[in-house]
């Protein structure tokens, strides 16, 4: 058992705050004053209440970099690929597709009479423009995922032709997340900028509003390619304190909800109206450092951060077994896992040298950007009292989830707080993370041996190959220690058993186009 090897002291004050921070934190009382106010206007109609952790930041998949906009993507758009209940890629607005032996052309047919919600076509053309803006625009966030893609040609109505530079082993899998979303040509040119308030997908469910921090409301598309759905509205509804989620769930006001506190899963689990989900899921959750600015340019303060993280505390403290220590970005079941994932004690002598190093025998101070909600919160103080002791002092800083973005994207932090959702390809849960200059790269990493290996890994289709890659990737990693793997979360969902259709799928995304109410 850990505990034998870990501090008393410290163990009783880590169970003390978690606890402590659980317990504390209002709900977002705008969605629950509106949720009552919801239930009047849509009487008579058949709605599906979802509630999520924290606000969509955008409906525009094309600067989106949040699993909340995603969620609601499920309902909104559809993409050319997507993966299925066993983690597979399957075409979806694609009918089939052909790949050269070289890996270098990809020619899809896609299915035919498709609209998308503003009535206008789905065609080859919109697959064209899609790829072009997505690789153009000033502001995509895709542009790293479709680096190698060369040239997207227009061969009939229903049939385009993608040319690479060079062969990209994960090009479907990333056709099964943004950058194979499908969003309305016309509505893009109408509406600019100003798009993400008028998105216009081909998804069972089109737009109807957002109230920022409150709920986004879909309406059913009659029209939907793939059937009609069976509910009229789907209204996502925020609430950042998991508690009071988990209570409106109990209560009926919300059907489905997208995570809970691992304290409420035995209420879930003893209340006979209600459904709980636990898989373990794909992404990783931990810290980025920032790599171009003190302290964390100094490879070796980093080294005695991530080396002073007890990952097996952490996620016992934090998640009673509903988690997994992480040292690495890829999840068991990826193909580029290995054992250098699993977590090792921290060292007190080992720290110490390294706080020596880094020019800070006597320790060191930095600023963690975390969000507002209880569980990040959480995160925080266990960590900042895991650190405390090696004289490392974290000062905590809590605000908005999209204002943490807004940060992470400028690089104006010393630390922050963010995760990611994960993807089956290795590619996509590591590549736009720390090659340079890439979209998602907010800890400003530039290590050249990185790169290299990482477009070496993007290149290679034999398998056995590329894992022998990634387990350099690793350990390359976890000597620079850029970014702080620290556990991989499960997908933890609840569902009131009058729903049914419900299909999991490992991306942990909601798929509301079968669904149902009773």
């Amino acid at each position: 058992m850990f505990f034998k090897s870990m501090n008393k002291s410290l163990l009783i004050t880590l169970l003390g705050t978690a606890l402590l921070v659980t317990g504390c934190g209002g709900a977002n009382q705008g969605a629950s004053d509106k949720a009552g106010a919801t239930s009047s206007a849509t009487a008579g109609k058949k709605v599906i209440n979802i509630g999520l952790k924290a606000d969509p930041p955008s409906m525009d998949p094309n600067i989106s970099t949040s699993l909340y906009d995603r969620q609601v993507y499920a309902s909104l758009y559809d993409k050319l690929f997507d993966i299925d209940a066993n983690g597979k890629i399957v075409p979806m607005l694609v009918n089939s597709y052909e790949i050269t032996p070289d890996g270098k052309t990809y020619t899809f047919k896609l299915k035919e009479g498709i609209k998308f919600h503003d009535g206008t076509d789905f065609d080859a053309e919109a697959v064209k423009f899609n790829f072009e803006r997505n690789m153009t625009a000033p502001k995509s966030k895709r542009r790293g995922e479709l680096k190698t893609v060369d040239s997207v040609t227009v061969v009939d109505k229903n049939t385009v032709k993608i040319q690479l530079k060079e062969p990209f082993a994960p090009f479907l899998s990333i056709l099964t997340d943004r950058s194979g979303i499908m969003v309305s040509p016309a509505a893009v040119k109408k509406y600019g900028d100003d798009y993400l308030n008028h998105p216009s997908g081909t998804g069972p469910f089109s737009f109807v509003e957002q109230v920022k921090g409150d709920h986004v409301t879909l309406k059913r598309n009659d029209n939907y390619w793939n059937g009609k759905p069976k509910v009229d509205e789907v209204i996502y509804k925020v609430f950042t304190n998991g508690t009071a989620k988990v209570q409106n769930l109990r209560s009926g006001m919300l059907d489905i909800i997208d995570d809970m506190p691992v304290k409420e899963i035995p209420a879930i689990k003893a209340d006979a109206n209600l459904q709980l989900i636990a898989e373990p899921g794909m992404g990783f959750q931990g810290i980025y450092l920032n790599n171009s600015k003190p302290p964390f340019n100094n490879k070796y303060l980093r080294q005695a951060v991530d080396r002073a993280i007890d990952r097996e505390a952490f996620v016992k403290v934090l998640f009673n077994g509903y988690a997994l220590p992480a040292h690495t970005a890829f999840s068991p079941g990826n193909m580029a896992y290995s054992d250098l994932d699993k977590a090792t004690k921290p060292n007190p002598g080992e720290i110490k040298d390294l706080l020596a190093k880094g020019g800070q025998p006597n320790g060191f101070s930095f600023k963690l950007y975390i969000s507002t909600s209880p569980e990040n919160e959480q995160f925080g103080v266990v960590l900042q009292n895991m650190l405390k002791q090696f004289n490392i002092n974290v000062q905590l800083e809590k605000m908005e989830y999209g204002q943490l973005l807004d940060i992470g994207d400028k690089g104006d932090f010393e630390a922050l707080q963010l995760g990611w959702s994960g993807r089956q390809d290795p590619d996509q849960n590591i590549y736009d993370f720390v090659v340079t200059d890439m979209p998602n790269n907010d800890g400003r990493i530039s290590n050249p041996k990185l790169d290299e290996l990482l477009l070496k890994a993007r290149v290679e289709l034999d398998e056995g190959k590329r894992k022998a890659i990634y387990d350099e990737v690793n350990k390359v990693m976890q000597d620079e220690a850029p970014y702080v793997y620290v556990y991989h979360q499960y997908n933890m969902l609840g569902l009131n058993k009058k729903i049914t259709g419900f299909n999991y799928v490992p991306d942990g995304l909601i798929r509301t186009a079968t669904l149902d109410k009773q």
